[in-house]
């Protein structure tokens, strides 16, 4: 009599999520300090904005005046339909004003999060380690999701309750505008799944994320100029979810409605992840790259050419985006905005401290110093990626090459020094300059020279970060921390009153407010002489500690 086969159990559906919980259990316990510094930073920006609205414009007369600039077409490129603006209140302002940037910062949040926990995951090897347990197909897929779903839950709710504490904003209406930022960032955590299925690494899966979210911006705000006055958009900002997020006009006229394009945008998305995933080998992807030459070209051999091919990918973005950005805020410039700024400082006391005697050249001086922090950011971003070479093993295979270690790095700050120059000199002072031409004739001179005056600010920010990199590389998050508060005194600095002594722990403070007030010969030179000395620092640290295997 032969023996009976045993029984094999029946797979079903739940089977490719077990481990599910657990996974997420170990991102957010893994992830716990990422997310908890991108949720309060975005916080701080929430309760920042309101109350500076609430002390900038605390009278319906201050507030109209504003109104009157959210008229103009860079205001409707980057607020949308701007709904409210016959009175505008504090939340209509805020929800015109903030809707687009907080979408966008927490779109990014969610991309990189989910490309960290799945492709990159994959890329590195230990994916295929967790998924040799008893974890299914789509675990961590799932996981991360419910990461980030997480993350912006807390960030909804928590979010909404500044608004409505510091803010004294309309509950239901705070609500409906938080969980419509939310959701919408939640939408490109779901395109960031479909990116991650499409590239073999996780830079490129994030690559193709900002490019989409950045299509949207696009659509959405081409679709909005092309409307008559009293449309609300057109079928083409329709086609953006950042568009269904602003049309539920929250403070004006609420209407829930519009959130449920994207929760059927999320679903969608997730279904063609799911089947995308399907359609590939682990750690392989649906847009493979030829197998391409046999052998690399030998200018690759130069570190320089090397760190331009890593580099100009992600410095392009940064130019078009900025370009852009820049290109659409100059056209409030010229003499035909000249009257509206002049009328707005001349009926708020808060505003006039902000532009100072001549309201349009302290308008430009803040524009100019929105380019160069711009600049500061990507530097710093763009230093930090030696640190990521490392920890991904790279830079320990490059330096066994006969390439010394200086050579390494002053290759890879010089690609960085290029990028802040450009986005600092032409897709922030220049693209400002194009967009003021609108307007009427403007002299280019006083353009180019307020970007340069920036250049040895946005140096030290490169160099401190480079020092930081070369002697503690633990703790580079320190510069990110002076980033901020840089961009909050450099913006509001004269609202605050800061005794001397604190304002100039920024380097921006150095600079001044050309051309509102007089570059200062002895700063610059003085910003030149910090930033060598750190990078001398940088280069003698980095030759001296240890590389990380």
């Amino acid at each position: 009599m032969s023996a009976l086969a045993p029984a094999v159990p029946r797979r079903t559906p739940l089977d490719s999520f077990a481990g599910t919980w657990h996974l997420t259990r170990f991102m957010l316990r893994r992830d716990r300090v990422r997310l908890t510094v991108w949720t309060v930073s975005l916080l701080a920006l929430y309760a920042y904005f309101v109350t500076a609205l609430s002390a900038l414009y605390p009278a319906a007369e201050d507030r109209q005046g504003r109104a009157a600039l959210m008229e103009q077409p860079a205001s409707i490129f980057l607020g949308g339909p701007n709904y409210g603006l016959d009175d505008y209140t504090i939340g209509a302002m805020f929800a015109n004003e903030m809707t687009l940037w907080m979408i966008g910062l927490l779109g990014v949040m969610n991309m990189f999060e989910v490309v960290r926990n799945t492709r990159a995951e994959e890329e590195s090897g230990r994916a295929e380690m967790v998924r040799s347990g008893a974890v299914g197909r789509h675990a961590a897929v799932a996981a991360s999701l419910l990461t980030v779903v997480f993350a912006n839950v807390v960030f909804a709710l928590l979010g909404s309750a500044l608004l409505i504490t510091a803010g004294g904003l309309a509950v239901a209406d705070t609500f409906a505008l938080s969980t419509a930022i939310a959701v919408t960032g939640l939408v490109f955590a779901a395109v960031a799944l479909v990116t991650s299925q499409l590239t073999t690494h996780g830079r490129g899966a994030t690559g193709l994320g900002l490019a989409v979210l950045g299509f949207a911006v696009l659509v959405r705000g081409i679709g909005d100029l092309q409307a008559e006055p009293g449309e609300h958009g057109t079928w083409l900002s329709w086609l953006s979810p950042i568009a269904w997020a602003q049309q539920m006009r929250a403070y004006v006229d609420l209407r829930w409605w519009p959130l449920a394009l994207s929760v059927v945008a999320i679903l969608v998305l997730l279904a063609l992840g799911a089947f995308l995933a399907s359609k590939r080998d682990f750690d392989g992807a649906l847009l493979t790259g030829g197998s391409g030459r046999a052998e690399a070209p030998s200018m690759l051999s130069n570190p320089l050419a090397m760190s331009w091919r890593q580099q100009r990918i992600a410095l392009f973005w940064w130019f078009l985006g900025t370009f852009v950005m820049f290109g659409a805020t100059g056209t409030y410039l010229g003499e035909g905005v000249e009257d509206m700024v002049d009328d707005i400082a001349g009926s708020n006391p808060e505003a006039a401290k902000m532009f100072g005697d001549d309201p349009l050249t302290g308008f430009l001086a803040i524009m100019i110093l929105y380019a160069a922090l711009a600049a500061a950011g990507y530097a710093i971003a763009t230093t930090l990626r030696a640190k990521n070479e490392e920890a991904d093993g790279r830079l320990d295979i490059t330096l066994a090459k006969p390439v010394s270690r200086g050579r390494w790095f002053a290759a890879h700050l010089a690609v960085v020094a290029f990028g802040a120059f450009v986005l600092t000199m032409i897709s922030g002072a220049l693209a400002l300059w194009a967009g003021a031409l609108v307007n009427g004739e403007v002299e280019l001179a006083t353009f180019l020279k307020g970007g340069a005056a920036f250049l040895p600010a946005v140096a030290v920010f490169m160099a401190l970060t480079a020092a930081l990199y070369a002697w503690v590389p633990k703790i580079t998050p320190v510069v990110w921390a002076l980033f901020a508060f840089t961009a909050i005194t450099g913006m509001f600095g004269p609202l605050f009153d800061l005794p001397d002594a604190v304002a100039g722990i920024s380097p921006i403070w150095w600079v001044g407010r050309y051309p509102q007030e007089p570059i200062e010969p002895s700063h610059m030179i003085g910003l030149s002489v910090v930033a060598a000395v750190l990078l001398v620092a940088a280069f003698v640290g980095f030759r001296r500690r240890d590389i990380t295997s």
